[in-house]
Formats: C-alpha cells, sequence, structure tokens
C-alpha cells in the first residue's frame, strides 16, 4: 500500500533525458516507485492521463523573506499556482538573518514597511526555527545577504570596513553557514553595498568556498557597466573557487542590448575554464527596480539620506538632471510601483506625473525620489525580448521568478506588483516551450528543477526518481499559461493541476487546499 500513486503521467524526470509514459508513488515524503504500477493500491490516486509529471520547481532567486511576504500572506499562493514547492530567499544581498540587533532589519525597508515589523530572532538558527514553526506551503532555504552583514557592522557609516570587521563579518557568516545558511548573496547595486571593494567580497566568498556553498550577484551594474560587473563576479569567483551565480542576468537600455552577447560569452568561456558559473534570468521584459539605482552612482553613495541630501541641493540637482539626460535610461518609461506617497501615484507614469506637473521627466523622477524619502519601486519596460530568449534558452540558464508569493486579496493595497510574482514558470512553459519552442519541455523542466537543485546543492529535491523526496508538479502541457499582466497583474497562472510538497498533496484538481507542507532546508551535510 503506497501513500500516493499518480498513474498514466507522462514524466519529465528532471534530468533534462526524454520525457516517458509511466507512474510514480509515494509513501511518506519520500518517491518510492517510478515506472507501471498501475496495478497496485494507494490511500490518494492522482490519474494524470494526457498530463505531464515533473519534479516541482525550485526558485532560486525568490524574495517572499525580504517583502516579508513568508510571515504576512504565508499561504504564498501565486507561487503555489505556479508549480513552485521550494523557494531560496536571501537573495541580492539582503536577508533577514544574522541580524547585529534588530534595527538592521532597516536593510530590507526598500521593499517592506518596517515599522510593521516584529522580530523574536537574531541568529540564522533563531530565525529558520521561527519558520519552522509557522510552515510554508513550500520548502524554504535562505542565503546570508552581504548588506545584511555590512549593514550590521557599520550602520549608516559610509565607509568601507576595516580589517578587524571583515574579520567580524566572516565570522558572522562562519556561523550562518553552521546554522544552515546554503550561501552569501550581494546586491552590489544598492547604497549600502556600492562602496564595497573587490577584496571584500573575495573574503566572504572565501568563507562560502569553505562551507562548500553558493555565492550569488545582484552584479554593479546592468546598463553601460554591465560586461565590468560580469568580468568582477567571474574573477571572485576564480579567485576563491566558488560556486557563483549570477542573478537575474538581464541589459537594461537598448543602447547596451548588443551586451547580451558579450555577457553570455564570457560566462561560457569560463565555464570552459573549467568554473562553476550559471545564472537565472525571468521571461519578461519588464524591470521591477528601486528607483534610486537608475541615478548615476554617485548620487546614492553613501545612503539613502544623503541621497536624499544631495537631490535637495539645487546645484547638484542640475548636475544630476544634465547627467541622467546624457545616460542610456528612458526615464518615460518608469510606472510607479510601491512608494509611501498618496496611492493615486501607484500605476501612474512618471511621463504623466512629469506633463500635468509642468516639469521635465528627470525633474519629476527626483520629485517623486525626495517626496517618497527614496523609497519608490518600479516597474520599466526597458529590456530585449532577444535577450530574454537568449538567455532562456542559453544551456547554463536557470529559470527563476525574481519575486514574491502573494494573493489576489493584497490587490487591495493598490500596489503594482510586477506579474513575474504570477506567472514566471507557466510563462515559460506556455509561452517559450508550446508557442514559440525556444526549449523543449525536458530541457525547460531541468532548468526549473535539476538544475537549481544541483546547482544549490538541494540534495534529493528536483528530480523524479526513487529515494529523492516527493516534490511533484502535474500540469496540463495544452492549458499551462501565466494570466498576469503589467496592467493586472493579480491573476493565478492556469494549468498547474496537482501539487505534492514532501509527500503531501497541497493542491487537487487545480485548487490550493491550504495544506503547508514546506521544510526547512538547511546547509547541514558537513557539519
Amino acid at each position: 500500500m503506497y501513500d500516493i500513486i499518480i498513474k498514466n503521467g507522462t514524466i519529465i524526470d528532471g534530468s533534462g533525458k526524454p520525457m516517458f509514459l509511466g507512474d510514480v508513488a509515494v509513501r511518506d515524503d519520500e518517491i518510492v516507485a517510478v515506472g507501471n504500477i498501475r496495478n497496485s493500491n494507494a490511500k490518494i490516486i492522482i490519474d494524470a492521463k494526457d498530463q505531464y509529471v515533473a519534479p516541482g520547481f525550485i526558485d532560486v532567486n525568490n524574495h517572499s523573506d525580504t517583502f516579508w511576504r513568508i510571515f504576512s500572506d504565508p499561504d504564498l499562493e501565486s507561487l503555489v499556482y505556479q508549480g513552485i514547492t521550494t523557494i531560496v530567499g536571501g537573495n541580492c544581498g539582503s536577508s533577514l538573518a544574522p541580524l547585529v540587533n534588530k534595527d538592521i532589519i532597516q536593510s530590507i525597508q526598500k521593499w517592506a514597511d518596517i515599522k510593521k515589523l516584529n522580530l523574536n530572532w537574531l541568529t540564522t538558527k533563531e530565525f529558520l526555527d521561527e519558520i519552522r514553526k509557522k510552515p510554508l506551503p513550500v520548502n524554504f532555504a535562505t542565503l546570508v545577504g552581504h548588506g545584511t552583514l555590512r549593514r550590521g557592522i557599520l550602520k549608516d557609516e559610509v565607509r568601507n570596513p576595516t580589517d578587524h570587521e571583515i574579520k567580524v563579518m566572516k565570522k558572522m557568516l562562519k556561523v550562518a553557514m553552521k546554522q544552515g545558511a546554503i550561501g552569501m548573496s550581494t546586491g552590489l547595486v544598492y547604497t549600502h553595498a556600492k562602496l564595497a571593494t573587490e577584496n571584500e567580497i573575495e573574503e566572504l566568498a572565501k568563507v562560502v568556498k569553505e562551507y562548500d556553498g553558493i555565492y550569488t550577484t545582484h552584479i554593479r551594474g546592468e546598463s553601460h557597466e554591465m560586461i565590468d560587473s560580469i568580468k568582477e563576479a567571474i574573477r571572485i569567483a576564480k579567485k576563491t573557487g566558488v560556486r557563483l551565480q549570477i542573478s537575474h542576468l538581464k541589459v537594461m537600455g537598448e543602447k547596451n542590448w548588443p551586451m547580451m552577447e558579450e555577457a553570455l560569452n564570457l560566462i561560457e568561456t569560463a565555464r570552459s575554464d573549467g568554473m562553476d558559473v550559471n545564472f537565472d534570468v525571468y521571461p519578461y521584459t519588464a524591470t521591477g527596480s528601486v528607483l534610486y539605482i537608475f541615478l548615476p552612482d554617485w548620487v546614492s553613495q553613501g545612503g539613502k539620506k544623503m541621497m536624499v541630501r544631495r537631490l535637495k541641493d539645487p546645484e547638484i540637482r542640475k548636475k544630476v538632471i544634465e547627467e541622467m539626460k546624457k545616460d542610456d535610461i528612458d526615464y518615460s518609461k518608469v510606472v510607479i510601483a510601491i512608494s509611501p506617497l498618496n496611492k493615486t501615484l501607484v500605476r501612474e507614469k512618471i511621463a504623466d506625473i512629469a506633463v500635468s506637473q509642468g516639469k521635465s521627466i528627470e525633474e519629476t523622477v527626483l520629485d517623486v525620489l525626495i517626496a517618497s524619502d527614496g523609497r519608490v519601486v518600479t516597474i520599466m519596460d526597458v529590456l530585449s525580448e532577444k535577450n530574454v530568449i537568449e538567455g532562456i534558452k542559453n544551456p547554463f540558464s536557470i529559470i527563476s521568478s525574481n519575486g514574491s508569493g502573494y494573493n489576489l486579496e493584497y490587490a487591495k493595497n493598490k500596489e503594482l506588483v510586477h506579474p513575474r510574482n504570477f506567472g514566471s514558470f507557466p510563462r515559460v512553459l506556455g509561452h517559450y516551450v508550446r508557442e514559440k519552442k525556444i526549449l523543449s519541455w525536458e530541457e525547460a523542466i531541468h532548468k526549473m528543477s535539476g538544475k537549481p537543485a544541483e546547482k544549490f546543492n538541494l540534495q534529493n529535491r528536483g528530480i523524479i526518481q526513487v529515494g529523492a523526496f516527493a516534490d511533484i508538479v502535474v500540469f496540463d502541457p495544452k492549458k499551462i499559461q501565466d494570466l498576469a499582466t503589467p496592467e493586472n497583474p493579480y491573476q493565478y497562472s492556469k494549468g498547474i493541476n496537482g501539487l505534492i510538497v514532501n509527500g503531501k498533496v497541497i493542491m487537487d484538481q487545480g485548487q490550493y487546499n491550504g495544506n503547508r507542507e514546506g521544510r526547512v532546508l538547511r546547509k547541514t551535510s558537513l557539519f
């Protein structure tokens, strides 16, 4: 007697190998048989005729932690309806642990209203224990944010850490790795990390390598400075031997789009030199970014307070506007997604606000930043569809959302979220596999399951084979599709009919049942 049998399905096992007809049997939290087992009995039998059966999708670039969604809305339904069974948090330099003190949570104020937050942890162990006590529907692993470490030591001081302070950061990172973190991330585009030297990152990457973790990076620049930024990431990985993952690889600004070919060549060359380098991509031409990162680099150096002070100075403001007019960013395409200002600004284009106020687009950008105290998240359609396709089909890419979990009720908050939060994985399968045939089904599923599991060392996940954890998605290849749009993002994807996490059904006949069977995945294999 099995607990679950999924019968009559077409199995795509996550390895990249060809699909095949077969059944999958589950007992407790484990896959115990794969093949022809239709004559056996089970407590639950799922008929997957005309459906594809695959490992649950693994989202290695997720922000449900730093957007506070794992606590404010732990059902994370927009992820469940994409077929996601595991998420990795702590991305882009910011994590919820370790914290020197509770004030360090300010590092996430770009995305969440920290006045409403209540913390009862400091260490990585305490944080992961808290999630274990209040489980999610999906598995959760975390990286350590370099920005969180740095801010913990330097607070709001505008300087580089001393050698002694770097030693303290390394010690904090070692403890966090021992307590279950799977690696470290950097967000070198953000104010508190911009000053970080290559040597500082190298010293921390050595610790990550020592504990067989992964180093992920939101590189220093994704427009004209992109190639130098990728070269820096590869140099760090080469010097330290650490596994490297470049987060949400993209090139912003039409003038810079041709750089994508060189960026991919750099990654492929590093791979041919024996380096373990990959990158992740999300399947949209719109970015969802903090507004200030589009300004000239020097404007935000030293933190948000100094940036706002500079923007208020008439002479500096004039210089900023002059540089903005010469750069590669089309600010007229900026749409305000999140702002502490009146909600009527949300969904407004900067261009329209500029016209209504009789000001230039550049002046309006600075006015909005000053009025919002620097806290503005935007959506901008500034990427190339050709580059998105090149990224998706590259043999070294992994599919991710760079998003967060939401429910439909969140629409009442009037915030405009990126459609990637609701549609990334089904969009790849429906649009780029079924319709455009950019990838085969097997290649796409491998990039969503087996490849990220291997890269992030998530053992016995991302594969349908005997002995693996039973994280399984059942979907209709003819119907799987994203529905979320930039104008109306609050729409669950369709076509995911069944989802099993750790051997328990959390979605049946296309409906999430509220079960939260996710586990905390800790880096414990060496300790």
